[in-house]
């Protein structure tokens, strides 16, 4: 059932791109980002604009790369507003106004912005003073929440500092499930694996075949990159991992 509803979901999501003319993205991250590519490669004839707030795109991973972002989406004939967001409770009609005035006239609008850790619930747990002035779980090397001798966290609710991205958290959890196994085993604490937060990598497709990336301080875009992720989204890989047939 739970598969029927993802595809449910993807398809309904696609026939709503496919029957729209014009359409709003909000947000310049890398969802909003890769969202905007593949409509541009996939349906080069509509309308495709994209209000962030921010004053470029792709902030999380440098300047760089959100200029090269731009001038590709630019390219593409995809009208980016950057500096401003939009009053989505204000919508009339296929109308949208910015917070800098301008009109923007769309038949669906997709919002690809961040969300905020859904942590709030913990304030009100033991855990309530293991989060820091962000929400997050403060862990030590281990992954152990600090102030627990037996409780670990992974993935974007910890306040380990990098980019909160998919494949790291699987990295935390090899980690984290490699120390649960040895705690429960009687294992000595000194002997549990540490985790070593990752250097900055990012990959941002720009369509089926190109991507700009951010790998070890140094920002590259085009086919290169592309083939790296562009392909399958790394869907072949993860597949894989899970002993899939890809």
């Amino acid at each position: 059932m739970e598969h029927r509803l993802v595809l449910f979901f993807v398809l309904a999501e696609n026939q709503k791109i496919k029957s729209a003319n014009s359409l709003l993205i909000v947000g310049g991250g890398p969802t909003g980002v890769e969202l905007a590519g593949e409509i541009a490669v996939d349906f080069p004839d509509k309308k495709v604009t994209l209000v962030h707030r921010g004053s470029m795109l792709l902030e999380f991973i440098g300047r760089k790369a959100g200029k090269m972002a731009l001038d590709w989406l630019t390219s593409k004939k995809i009208e980016v507003i950057l500096g401003q967001s939009v009053d989505l409770d204000s919508v009339s009609d296929g109308v949208y106004r910015t917070s800098g005035g301008e009109i923007i006239t769309a038949d669906c609008h997709f919002v690809c912005t961040g969300k905020a850790i859904s942590s709030l619930w913990l304030g009100e747990t033991y855990l309530k003073n293991s989060l820091d002035m962000h929400g997050r779980l403060m862990v030590d090397a281990n992954l152990r929440i600090k102030g627990q001798k037996n409780v670990f966290a992974i993935g974007d609710i910890t306040d380990i500092p990098e980019i909160k991205q998919g494949y790291l958290a699987q990295r935390h959890a090899l980690v984290a499930a490699k120390n649960l196994k040895l705690l429960m085993a009687g294992g000595k604490e000194h002997k549990m694996a540490t985790y070593t937060p990752a250097s900055p990598l990012a990959i941002v497709s720009l369509g089926r075949r190109e991507a700009v990336a951010q790998i070890f301080g140094i920002t590259i875009s085009g086919c290169i990159p592309g083939m790296i992720k562009s392909r399958d989204l790394f869907v072949g890989k993860t597949r894989r991992q899970l002993g899939l047939k890809t």
